[in-house]
């Protein structure tokens, strides 16, 4: 089994950053490929990054390609997603999620998660 513990949330200004750190504990953490979600109230959780067990491989969602950057650091058991340029529109939970093959962006298709960490962006 997998834990997952984010951290990094925060408010923020419209324009500024944070980054995200996801830390895994368990078996084999470091082999999974993993990804970042978010979640606004009264919305669906959506796809943000996806990004490979080795870093070689990654994808994001339409609406932050050019804003955020995922990566990792295995020998940290740490995934991060860097986020520039926040808008409101940003604001929500985000939850980093592990899986056991790269290329998916449906949240239903990953096998555990972490408890999710606030960001908030204000205008």
């Amino acid at each position: 089994q997998v834990q997952l513990v984010e951290s990094g949330g925060g408010l923020v200004q419209a324009g500024g950053s944070l980054k995200l750190s996801c830390l895994a504990s368990g078996r084999t953490s470091s082999r999974y490929p993993m990804g970042w979600f978010r979640q606004a109230p009264g919305k669906e959780r959506e796809f943000v990054a996806m990004i490979s067990w080795n870093g070689g491989m990654t994808d994001y969602a339409d609406f932050v390609k050019g804003r955020f950057t995922i990566s990792r650091d295995n020998a940290k058991n740490t995934v991060y997603l860097q986020m520039n340029s926040l808008i409101p529109e940003d604001t929500a939970v985000y939850y980093c999620a592990g899986r056991s093959s790269y290329g998916s962006s449906n949240p239903h298709e990953y096998n555990f998660w972490g408890q999710g960490t606030q960001v908030t962006v204000s205008s």
